[in-house]
C-alpha cells in the first residue's frame, strides 16, 4: 500500500492593493514557495510573477459584479488540493480579514483538519492614503475609521447609515463605484452634510491611479466615470487633503526646473 499523505498548509495571504512591492515580506516567502496558488481576479502580474514556475496556478475571480468561482468550488478545492500534500496559498487582494471571507475559508478547513495560516496584507484604504498624501485619522477632524462595502441585498443598499452618518468618522467605502450616487444620497439623507468632501480612489497604489476630488452632494447629483479598475471612496473631512501634498511637491519641483 502507498504511505498516507501528510495534508499541507493552506496560507490566506493579503496581496495588497496591487503595487508588488507592497507585499509583506511573509506573504512574498509564501508565494515564492507555494506549490499551488488560487489567486483572485485582481491579483497583478507582478504578484503572480513571484510565484514559481512550477507552480499550478487557478484564478477565483472575486471581483466585484463580475462572476467569479463560487465560495464553495473554492473552498473544495483548497482542501482538495492540501489533501494532496502542497503548499497552497490562497491569494487575495488587500488584507484577508477586510471584505476577504478569511473566516468563512478557515472554518471550512479546520474543520477537515487542515492547518492554515493568515498573512495579512495592505488594505486599499491605506494605500489611496498613501499614495495620495492624506490621513485617515486626524486631530480635531477624524477619529474613527469606519470600513464598509456598497453591499446589495434584494436590491437595496445595506450600510450602518448611523455609524457612516458619523462626522467624526472617516468612511472607506470599498467596491462601491456602482452605487456611489446613490451612497452619496444616503448619506447626506442619514444626517452627514452636503458639503463634506470626498475622495475616490481608482485602482489604488498603481502607477496610473486616479484621484477624484469632490464632495457628497456633487457626487449624489452623479458619480463620475470610472475604467473598470477597483474604486474605493473616502467620505469626510480628511478627503479634503487627498492630492494636496502631492500637488504642492510637483509645484516645489517645477519651480526648482525653472530656477535650476
Amino acid at each position: 500500500m502507498p504511505p498516507e499523505i501528510k495534508p499541507g498548509r493552506v496560507r490566506l495571504v493579503g496581496a495588497g492593493p496591487g503595487a508588488a512591492d507592497l507585499l509583506t515580506v511573509r506573504a512574498l516567502r509564501a508565494i515564492e514557495g507555494a506549490q499551488a496558488l488560487l489567486y483572485d481576479a485582481l491579483i497583478s502580474d507582478d504578484v503572480l510573477a513571484l510565484a514559481p514556475a512550477t507552480c499550478l496556478k487557478i484564478q477565483t475571480g472575486k471581483r466585484a459584479g463580475r462572476a467569479s468561482m463560487a465560495q464553495s468550488t473554492i473552498n473544495r478545492l483548497m482542501l482538495r488540493l492540501a489533501r494532496r500534500g502542497l503548499e497552497v496559498v490562497r491569494l487575495k487582494g488587500g488584507d484577508p480579514s477586510i471584505f476577504g471571507r478569511v473566516g468563512e475559508e478557515q472554518d471550512f478547513l479546520h474543520g477537515y483538519g487542515i492547518e492554515t495560516e493568515v498573512v495579512p496584507g495592505v488594505t486599499a484604504a491605506s494605500a489611496a492614503a498613501a499614495q495620495f498624501g492624506f490621513p485617515l485619522t486626524h486631530r480635531g477632524e477624524a477619529r474613527r475609521v469606519v470600513l464598509t462595502t456598497a453591499r446589495l441585498e434584494a436590491g437595496a443598499l445595506q450600510t450602518d447609515w448611523s455609524a457612516a452618518a458619523d462626522p467624526e468618522a472617516t468612511l472607506a467605502i470599498y467596491m462601491g463605484g456602482a452605487e456611489a450616487a446613490e451612497l452619496a444620497s444616503r448619506l447626506i439623507a442619514a444626517g452627514r452634510p452636503a458639503d463634506t468632501p470626498v475622495a475616490i480612489v481608482e485602482r489604488a497604489s498603481a502607477p496610473d491611479a486616479v484621484l477624484t476630488r469632490t464632495s457628497l452632494h456633487t457626487l449624489a447629483a452623479g458619480a463620475p466615470e470610472s475604467s473598470g479598475g477597483p474604486v474605493l471612496i473616502v467620505v469626510g473631512d480628511v478627503a479634503a487633503q487627498a492630492g494636496a501634498r502631492v500637488l504642492a511637491e510637483v509645484a516645489v519641483t517645477q519651480r526648482a526646473a525653472r530656477t535650476g
